[in-house]
């Protein structure tokens, strides 16, 4: 058992906890090594038990290394992630470009340690592509940055999917449920194309491993389009529940989000982006992919029924057990994460823009502030008369092209002199065109309620002057290209 085992090819899937991954983990394990990666010692912990058919590994996705020691030995990485709830007690930066950094980690750890294909769950985009909504433009800079590697991307292109543990499922449920009357706005009018989660897993295997799908994107959905106003009523036929609906000639997409969140019991943060993709038509681009699962597709009603009780609720989502375990671990650890995107000037590299930032911040006006920048690059940032209040110094062994790593080691806001209590990355991202300023697991020495509102602030408050600067460098650039190498040399 043991050697046939290790012959089989070895399968890494990230979210593989989530109510798709967990799906997909029951269809793989006969065939494929399965390895679970999750950032959250808890999940890892909980599913690693003796009778667990998976391997797991504790992977945090913001750091590049741990997704590499996680991919390791594996022949294929599934991606499933997106960064809608917080990974750490505090969080700041938007959730675009969390999924930026993470999805550049993945693909850079997989080319590292030889995967041979990615395979990734986007979703269905419109035609129309000028005013996408920020989930949608958010999904396909992943998908751009999953397949900026030499390893081959294979992108299935999904819109709701109807599974048991689905976020988006339980809101509709239960506001069919708890709303016999419904005034719904015009953009419920927009139709999109509904699929089963067993359909979902379906596609998933398909391609996975099959040379035939190396670098192709494939839009899947259900036997039927329909719009949110059909698939209300629909619930409610499979429900058995009677319920009235009447449209009115407004958007309000502000009051449909809080009205969904008053009633539909999901999370703020889980809200904006189901109604954002919503209110834009998006239906199945015919492709063989899509074909070939309408041979065998489940309707909509019938995948309903199979995510609901005897009594019509939801069946739970497999996250929800330990998710108030997973906010105490958080709680707990009370570490910082905080995510900048910036414009890169041209020419600029990762060293260019992380030289430049230590250049600029002396000049912030802030005559008490200086930075001293030592050999090796090692920065001391200084406030007189009170002392040195942050030393960074830079991870040569850790900053591969596109990358400039600073460990955190010691100073009056840090937690812990002399160790690590954190980093700061330059990362360039999206074909150089920008970089993304991040700060990882940094532990301040000062009392969460006091640092929440000081230098919390203090840092988006430096991180959106440094914005500013790059802007205008970019800007001066572009009308003067012939000067341009010459405003970025290397600092010493």
């Amino acid at each position: 058992m043991a050697e046939s085992m290790s012959s089989r090819p070895t399968v890494a899937i990230a979210g593989a906890t989530g109510f798709v991954g967990t799906a997909l983990r029951d269809a793989l394990r006969d065939a494929y090594n399965v390895v679970g990666l999750t950032r959250s010692p808890v999940r890892a912990q909980a599913n690693a038990g003796p009778a667990s058919a998976e391997e797991w590994r504790h992977a945090d996705l913001f750091d590049p290394y741990a997704v590499q020691d996680g991919l390791e030995g594996a022949d294929y990485a599934i991606y499933l992630v997106h960064s809608m709830l917080p990974s750490a007690r505090l969080t700041q930066g938007q959730v675009a470009d969390l999924d930026l950094l993470q999805a550049d980690n993945f693909a850079r750890a997989a080319e590292a340690e030889g995967v041979d294909q990615i395979l990734y769950l986007g979703a269905l985009i419109p035609e129309d592509k000028s005013p996408l909504p920020s989930p949608l433009r958010r999904r396909l800079e992943m998908e751009a940055v999953l397949g900026s590697t030499s390893v081959p991307l294979t992108t299935l292109r999904a819109g709701l999917i109807v599974g048991a543990g689905g976020t988006w499922l339980s809101m509709l449920l239960n506001l069919v449920r708890r709303l016999p009357v419904m005034v719904l706005p015009s953009w419920t009018r927009a139709e999109t194309q509904p699929i089963a989660l067993r359909d979902v897993v379906r596609g998933l295997e398909k391609s996975l491993g099959n040379p035939e799908t190396y670098e192709a994107t494939y839009d899947v959905g259900g036997p039927e389009a329909m719009s949110y106003h059909e698939m209300l009523l629909r619930t409610a036929d499979v429900l058995g529940l009677r319920r009235r609906t009447t449209t009115v000639p407004m958007e309000s997409p502000r009051l449909s989000k809080l009205w969904v969140w008053l009633f539909g019991s999901v999370p703020w943060a889980l809200v904006t982006p189901v109604i954002d993709s919503l209110r834009f038509q998006t239906r199945v681009q015919p492709n063989e992919m899509h074909r070939w699962l309408q041979h065998d597709a489940l309707s909509f009603e019938g995948a309903l029924e199979a995510s609901v009780d005897a009594r019509g609720h939801p069946l739970p989502n497999p996250r929800d057990d330990l998710r108030e375990q997973e906010d105490a671990v958080i709680r707990d650890q009370s570490v910082v994460r905080s995510v900048q995107r910036m414009p890169c000037p041209p020419e600029f590299t990762a060293r260019d823009v992380a030289d430049e930032y230590l250049r600029w911040l002396p000049r912030l006006g802030w005559p008490m502030l200086q930075v001293h920048v030592e050999h090796g690059r090692v920065a001391h940032f200084e406030l007189r008369p009170v002392g040195t209040l942050l030393k960074l110094r830079f991870a040569a062994d850790r900053s591969p092209e596109g990358r400039q790593l600073f460990f955190v080691t010691g100073g009056l806001l840090a937690q812990g002199d002399g160790e690590r209590s954190g980093r700061l990355e330059f990362r360039q991202v999206l074909g150089g065109e920008a970089v993304l300023a991040a700060i990882h697991d940094f532990s301040p020495r000062l009392p969460w309620y006091v640092y929440n509102s000081t230098q919390a602030l203090a840092h988006l408050v430096v991180m959106w002057g440094f914005r500013q600067h790059l802007e205008r460098l970019t800007q001066r650039q572009s009308e003067t290209p012939s000067v341009s190498s010459a405003l970025h040399g290397p600092s010493s």
